[in-house]
């Protein structure tokens, strides 16, 4: 299977709630949101924590599954087919605090030689994200 081709069933399994079969895809050390420095992380925004592993990726589920009411989300465009694969995508969600944020981002998947989901990074519109969390 290519990787744009597993980036898709990873968002079809998305759709369908289905973290079983995202977590088939992921690196025993996957590296979920692994940034130097991260102003979301920094602030504690859980979304945006990172994690490690199938077990930290599980972890990230749950989160967004319990305390993250999520009203739209679409899959724009994924791009490419290498060691790394782009997606663009719009989001509208209902975070933990009650406020909603309506967001545009780019997910950045890189794979190991193995074709498994070796780190994951959110572009998002950071400052958004820090003001609705208050």
């Amino acid at each position: 299977m290519s990787n744009n081709a597993t980036v898709q069933e990873i968002y079809e399994a998305f759709g369908r709630g289905d973290v079983e079969t995202i977590l088939g895809h992921i690196a025993e050390d996957c590296a979920w949101e692994s940034w130097a420095d991260n102003s979301a992380q920094n602030a504690g925004l859980t979304n945006m924590l990172a994690r490690t592993g199938t077990e930290g990726v599980r972890e990230f589920f749950q989160v967004l599954g319990s305390t993250y009411d999520i009203r739209d989300f679409q899959v724009l465009d994924i791009i490419g087919d290498g060691r790394q694969v782009a997606v663009e995508s719009q989001i509208e969600f209902v975070n933990p605090s009650g406020n909603t944020v309506r967001d545009e981002e780019l997910l950045l998947w890189a794979f190991d030689d193995q074709g498994k989901v070796c780190r994951l990074r959110h572009y998002v519109d950071t400052a958004k994200h820090l003001a609705a969390h208050e």
